[in-house]
């Protein structure tokens, strides 16, 4: 198989076209990522990899090759060797019952999102709602961060206006410095989502308005809040805390 050696290939363009324009991969439905670890963290988890651009063979998978220089220019990361690969996005199953879900308003850093999306995973979230003005899921950077999560963990984009749908009749908590609001340690037992609000202002009034309580998380009063992806693992951890249980 002869390597491709120009950036005006199509499959080139493409490449380059999903690491950079978010319409790109939500038209195409897949997105792109770098890196050995992650192509072998997609393959173990079930992701339907539909393309890989390397500089030489890799059996049991779509393979195109490339020169040295052209991974280096397709590839998300810096001073990266390869492989670079796409992956289809991953559907929703059909009637999944939502018992923990976690909800992400306006965060727009890709570190956090990821993070929170790695975390989800770790914790058995059903679903990933993130709405509003979120950062990418399928980001590179966002992908990066989810340290593999994204190819197993349950996404969902939406608006204000289509929240409740998502969330199927759950009841919605608010982390929020509000005053009254639950100590996070208190969460009603049962099925329930918690909200997370953007870094800098929180959860907005409309969001707010659709819960049906605030929660704190209790820290040193010389502490003002905490970064969106901790508190989202702090809040992921007492949704959970009474069910986890080490893997045998």
């Amino acid at each position: 198989m002869e390597a491709i050696r120009s950036r005006q290939n199509e499959l080139i363009k493409r490449f380059i076209a999903l690491g950079s324009d978010g319409k790109a991969r939500q038209a195409a439905g897949e997105y792109i990522c770098a890196g050995s670890t992650l192509l072998q963290e997609a393959v173990a988890s079930g992701a339907e990899v539909t393309c890989v651009l390397a500089a030489e063979d890799i059996p049991g998978l779509p393979v195109r090759l490339v020169t040295p220089e052209l991974l280096k220019a397709v590839s998300p990361l810096q001073n990266s060797p390869g492989p670079v690969f796409t992956v289809k996005m991953r559907p929703l199953p059909p009637g999944e019952s939502l018992r923990r879900v976690i909800v992400l308003e306006n965060v727009q850093d890709p570190g956090n999102v990821g993070t929170v999306l790695r975390t989800a995973d770790a914790f058995g979230m059903n679903m990933v709602v993130l709405c509003g003005a979120c950062a990418d899921p399928y980001n590179p950077k966002t992908v990066r961060a989810s340290m593999g999560a994204i190819f197993r963990q349950s996404v969902v984009c939406t608006d204000l206006a289509g929240l409740s749908d998502v969330l199927r009749g759950l009841p919605l908590y608010g982390a929020a410095l509000a005053p009254g609001g639950l100590d996070i340690r208190a969460l009603p037992a049962g099925p329930l989502a918690v909200a997370i609000g953007n870094e800098g202002k929180g959860l907005t009034k409309e969001l707010l308005a659709q819960c049906a309580g605030t929660v704190r998380i209790p820290m040193e009063a010389r502490a003002e809040s905490l970064n969106a992806g901790v508190a989202a693992a702090v809040a992921m951890w007492e949704m959970v805390r009474g069910e986890m249980k080490w893997p045998d």
